[in-house]
C-alpha cells in the first residue's frame, strides 16, 4: 500500500516537471524571434513562464549564501533580478540559436525521508542526438506546486559554482556586496567560459 502511494506520487512529479518543461520549451519556440528584434520582450515573456517554476529568489540567496546577511533587502531584491538577467543573457542566446531540441524527463523520486524534496532526472537531446544528462533540484511547502531550486548538468551543481563564484568575487572586491551585484553577468561569464575550457 505504502509502495504504491509512493510509487504514484513520484509519477504525479514526474507528469507535473514534464508538462511545464514541455511547456517552457513550447514557449520558447513560439519567442525565438522576439530575441533580436526586441530582447526586452522576450525576456519578460520567458520570465513570466520560469516564474511559475523556477524559485529565483531562493536560488540567488543560496548563491549569496553567508553573504546575504550583510546585503540590504534592496541589495537582495536587486542580486534576485540581476542573477536572473545573467541566467537569461548567458544561456538563452544558446537556446534560441539551437536546433530543435527535445527534452525527455526520466525519472522523479521523492526524497524518502523528507516528502517536501525531490529530484528529476532528464536528458537534453540535440538534434544530432547528442544526449545531456540534467538533474532538477525540486522542492515544495504545503499547499504550492514544486518548484525547481538547483540544477545540475553533467554534473556541475549550478547552484555550488555560482556560490563559489560569489565568494570569489566578494574576497576580490574586499567585501563590498554592492560591487559584486554590479558585476555579476561579467562573474557568469567568466564561470561559463572555465566550464567549457574544462
Amino acid at each position: 500500500m505504502m509502495f504504491s502511494v509512493t510509487v504514484s506520487a513520484d509519477e504525479a512529479l514526474r507528469q507535473y516537471v514534464d508538462e511545464s518543461t514541455q511547456k517552457l520549451v513550447s514557449k520558447l519556440n513560439e519567442e525565438k524571434g522576439l530575441y533580436d528584434s526586441d530582447p526586452e520582450a522576450f525576456y519578460q515573456n520567458m520570465e513570466d513562464t520560469l516564474d511559475d517554476f523556477v524559485d529565483f529568489r531562493r536560488i540567488a540567496a543560496r548563491v549569496m549564501g553567508r553573504y546575504a546577511r550583510q546585503a540590504s533587502p534592496e541589495q537582495r531584491d536587486a542580486f534576485v533580478e540581476k542573477f536572473k538577467r545573467s541566467l537569461f543573457d548567458s544561456y538563452a542566446q544558446a537556446l534560441v540559436q539551437s536546433q530543435d531540441f527535445q527534452i525527455e524527463i526520466k525519472e522523479a523520486q521523492i526524497n524518502p525521508s523528507n516528502d517536501e524534496r525531490a529530484s528529476v532526472l532528464m536528458e537534453v537531446i540535440t538534434a544530432e542526438g547528442n544526449r545531456y544528462p540534467v538533474t532538477y533540484s525540486m522542492y515544495r511547502k504545503e499547499g504550492q506546486d514544486w518548484m525547481m531550486e538547483n540544477v545540475i548538468v553533467e554534473g556541475i551543481n549550478i547552484g555550488l559554482a555560482f556560490r563559489d563564484r560569489f565568494s570569489q568575487e566578494m574576497e576580490q572586491n574586499r567585501g563590498d556586496v554592492q560591487a559584486v551585484i554590479d558585476s555579476w553577468t561579467g562573474a557568469v561569464e567568466q564561470l561559463e567560459n572555465e566550464a567549457a575550457g574544462s
